[in-house]
């Protein structure tokens, strides 16, 4: 069975053209509007990996990462950061509350697919 990644992006084409490359690695995916619908899917399936934006409305990627990582069975699913900020303070910001890495849009889909297979193995 393929292992599954949450795709959280409060963008409709982000979260489409992730899911495709995604699934064309052969991963399964579900999808999440904003950092409050992922935690709302967490239970609904095994997830393997997260990838998240950081500006979202109602929860947003940092608050979610939190969140995941108060979760026993979440403490180490790698979760990446995809998003339009690069500053070291919210990489800094992004790594203490738990992210395992971070990737700055726009990516290249090869990029993102060798960093998934990366983490995955």
């Amino acid at each position: 069975m393929p292992k599954t990644i949450m795709i959280v992006d409060d963008s409709t084409s982000v979260r489409q053209m992730v899911s495709f490359t995604i699934k064309n690695a052969g991963y399964g995916v579900i999808e999440a509007s904003d950092g409050q619908d992922a935690l709302n899917k967490l239970g609904s399936a095994e997830i393997h990996m997260i990838i998240t934006d950081l500006n979202m409305p109602n929860l947003d990627g940092i608050g979610l990462i939190r969140n995941v990582r108060t979760k026993p069975s979440f403490k180490f699913v790698p979760i990446i950061m995809l998003t339009t900020e690069s500053q070291e303070s919210k990489k800094q910001e992004g790594k203490s509350a738990g992210a395992t890495g971070w990737i700055v849009k726009p990516f290249r889909p090869e990029q993102l697919t060798a960093v998934v297979r990366k983490v995955l193995g």
